[in-house]
C-alpha cells in the first residue's frame, strides 16, 4: 500500500515540522478521514517521501491488537496545539516558578498529567495566594506589638510616707516624704523623692483643675483644724494624699500635664512656683482658660440644662453622694462603738487584775489575772479594727465624696462655658447690628466700617472657640464619668473585701483567744476548786495565822465551864 494512502497517514500531522512552520495550511485542513486517503496534490510532491521517512515506525502500528486508536490521540485532538495557546501558555510559563516551566515545556501540548489546559491554567495561578498567606504567619507573630504599644505608656508608683511635723507653735505643718517611680522618659530619673506638705497637694490639685476643663482631678483630703496632729488623722491624711497621686499620675490625660511633673520632681518646689506663677499665672475662675477668651463670664445667669445625658447624670451624682454621705456616717458610728467597746475591754481589764490582787486563793486570783490580760488583747483588737476599717473602706467612702464634689466642678467649668458661648453670640449681634447700620450709611463711614468689620470677624472667631471648647469640655466629662463608673466599682469592690477579710481575721483573732484561756482553765485539775477553806485538826500542828481562832474558842471553852 502506498503510504500517501494510508489511513492512518495524517496521525503523523502534529508532529511534522512541515505543518508547525506552516500553521495556516495546517488550519485549512480537515480532521476528517475522507480527504486523507485521496492523493496529494502535485503542488505538494515532498510531503509523502517526508512522510515515509519520518515515521517509518508507526506503519507497524497496524498490526497492534489495541488498533491503530488505542495509541494515537483522539480525533478531536489532532489540530490541538495551535499558535494562539502557544502564546497563551507562553505568557502564563513567565509567571511561574522554575519547576513548574520545565514541566510545561517538556510536555508539547502544554497539558499536565493532573488536568487539560483549564486546569493547568488555574494551577499556574494557584502559587500567589500561598506566598501571600505566608505573610499572615509574620503577622501573628507581630500581633502582640498592641500590648507593646499598651506596655509603653508611661507606668508611675507614688508613694507618700514618712510624716513629720515641722515648725514651732504658731507654724508647725507635717511634711511627706513623696518617693516615685516611673518608666516615663519625660522625667531625668526613673526614681526620685521629693518633700511636700498639705498646700502643696493643695495647689497641685487647683492647678490641674484649672488648666484641665471638662476632665475630673482627683482631690486632696479636706482641712481639718482641731487634731490635725493626731496620729490616726496623720495616717488616713497619709494615704489618702498617697490615692490622689496615684490616680492623678494614672489618668491618661493629666499625667502628662507639666504642672504634675513639677510637683513629683521638684528638688526647689517653692522657688519654682513663684517663677512660673510670674511667667504664667494661675488660672482662677475669671481668668482661667474661659477668660482667656476675653469673655466676662458671670453667674447670675441661670443654667438650664439641654443635654438630657447630662442632666440624668447629675441627678444619679446627687443621689449618690447623699448615699455615701449616710454610708459615712453609719461608718463613723460602727467606729465610734467600737472603740467604745474597746474601751469598755480595757475597763473591764484594771477591774479584774484589781481583784485578782486582793483574792486570798491562788486558785481563783490566777484565772481572774489571765482573764485581765485576755480583756487586753481584746481592747488591741478592737481598736485595731476600727483603725483598719477608716483606713481601708472609710478612706474609699470619703474619697468618692470628694470626686463628686470635683465631678460637680467640672459640670460648673461646662456651665461657664455655655455662658461664654452665648455671650460671645450676643456680642457678635450687637458688632453685625452695627455693621449693618454702617453699611447703610454708604461710604462716608468707611474707616468705622473697617473697624468694625474687623471687630466682627474678632467676635465670630471668639464665638466659634466658645462653642469649640463647650463642645470639648462636653465630650470629656462624658468619658470622665464613664471612667468614673469603672473605678468605682473596682475600688468599692476591692475595698469591702478588704474590710470583710479584717473582720474575718478580727473575729478568728478572737477565738483563737478565748479558745486558748478556756484550754489553760482545763488544764487544772477538775477536783481542785478556785477556793477550798482549810481543814482544821486539833492534833495537828495549828499553821500560822490560826492562833487567833484557837484563842478565841479556847476563851469560849472558859467560859461556858
Amino acid at each position: 500500500m502506498d503510504p500517501e494512502e494510508s489511513p492512518w497517514a495524517d496521525t503523523s500531522k502534529p508532529t511534522t515540522s512541515a505543518e508547525e512552520s506552516q500553521p495556516s495550511q495546517a488550519a485549512d485542513t480537515s480532521p476528517s478521514t475522507p480527504s486523507a486517503s485521496q492523493p496529494a496534490p502535485s503542488s505538494k510532491p515532498s510531503r509523502g517521501p517526508r512522510r515515509m521517512v519520518a515515521q517509518p515506525t508507526r506503519l507497524e502500528a497496524v498490526d497492534d491488537p489495541l488498533g491503530p486508536l488505542g495509541a494515537a490521540p483522539p480525533a478531536e485532538d489532532d489540530n490541538a496545539p495551535p499558535v494562539p495557546p502557544q502564546k497563551e501558555q507562553m505568557v502564563i510559563r513567565t509567571s511561574m516558578p522554575q519547576g513548574q516551566q520545565a514541566r510545561r515545556t517538556h510536555d508539547p501540548h502544554g497539558v499536565d498529567d493532573e488536568g487539560d489546559e483549564a486546569e493547568q491554567n488555574i494551577g499556574g495561578r494557584a502559587p500567589p495566594p500561598v506566598e501571600a498567606a505566608r505573610p499572615s504567619g509574620v503577622r501573628t507573630s507581630t500581633q502582640p506589638s498592641m500590648s507593646v504599644e499598651q506596655a509603653s505608656k508611661p507606668n508611675f508608683t507614688i508613694h507618700v510616707g514618712d510624716p513629720v511635723k515641722i515648725g514651732d507653735l504658731t507654724s508647725s505643718h507635717i511634711v511627706y516624704s513623696v518617693r516615685t517611680r516611673t518608666t516615663s522618659k519625660a522625667y531625668k530619673q526613673s526614681e526620685f523623692e521629693v518633700k511636700r506638705r498639705y498646700r502643696d497637694f493643695l495647689w497641685l490639685y487647683n492647678t490641674l483643675h484649672a488648666n484641665n476643663p471638662g476632665f475630673v482631678v482627683p482631690p486632696p483630703p479636706d482641712k481639718q483644724a482641731v487634731g490635725r496632729f493626731d496620729s490616726n488623722f496623720v495616717e488616713s491624711r497619709r494615704a489618702a494624699l498617697e490615692k490622689m497621686l496615684n490616680k492623678t499620675a494614672s489618668h491618661p490625660t493629666l499625667q502628662h500635664d507639666a504642672d504634675l511633673k513639677l510637683f513629683l520632681e521638684s528638688e526647689a518646689f517653692n522657688v519654682d512656683i513663684k517663677h512660673k506663677e510670674r511667667r504664667d499665672p494661675l488660672p482662677t475662675e475669671s481668668k482661667g482658660v474661659l477668660g482667656s477668651l476675653g469673655i466676662s463670664v458671670g453667674s447670675s445667669n441661670k443654667f438650664v440644662e439641654q443635654d438630657d445625658w447630662f442632666h440624668d447624670r447629675k441627678v444619679y451624682l446627687d443621689a449618690l453622694e447623699n448615699q455615701l454621705k449616710g454610708l459615712l456616717k453609719a461608718m463613723d458610728q460602727m467606729v465610734g462603738q467600737r472603740k467604745m467597746m474597746a474601751e469598755a475591754a480595757g475597763d473591764f481589764s484594771a477591774s479584774l487584775h484589781a481583784l485578782s490582787t486582793v483574792e486570798l486563793s491562788p486558785s481563783l486570783s490566777g484565772p481572774l489575772d489571765a482573764l485581765s490580760d485576755l480583756q487586753l488583747t481584746i481592747r488591741d483588737v478592737y481598736d485595731r479594727q476600727a483603725q483598719q476599717d477608716v483606713l481601708t473602706f472609710g478612706i474609699i467612702i470619703e474619697e468618692y465624696i470628694r470626686l463628686i464634689g470635683s465631678i460637680k466642678q467640672a459640670f460648673s467649668q461646662r456651665q461657664k462655658g455655655f455662658h461664654a458661648w452665648h455671650a460671645a453670640e450676643s456680642e457678635l449681634q450687637k458688632k453685625k447690628a452695627s455693621q449693618d447700620k454702617l453699611l447703610r450709611q454708604g461710604k462716608s463711614q468707611q474707616d468705622r466700617l473697617n473697624q468694625v468689620n474687623a471687630e466682627v470677624g474678632e467676635a465670630e472667631r471668639k464665638v466659634h472657640q466658645a462653642r469649640l471648647l463647650f463642645d470639648d469640655m462636653g465630650r470629656s466629662l462624658k468619658t470622665e464619668l464613664d471612667r468614673f463608673e469603672k473605678e468605682k466599682v473596682e475600688d468599692f469592690k476591692s475595698g469591702v473585701e478588704t474590710f470583710l477579710e479584717g473582720a474575718v481575721e478580727a473575729q478568728k483573732e478572737l477565738i483563737e483567744k478565748w479558745e486558748t484561756f478556756l484550754m489553760q482553765l482545763d488544764a487544772e485539775d477538775d477536783e481542785s476548786a478556785f477556793y477550798k477553806p482549810p481543814v482544821y485538826n486539833q492534833d495537828a500542828t495549828k499553821a500560822p495565822g490560826d492562833t487567833a481562832v484557837d484563842r478565841a474558842r479556847a476563851r469560849l471553852h472558859e467560859d461556858s465551864d
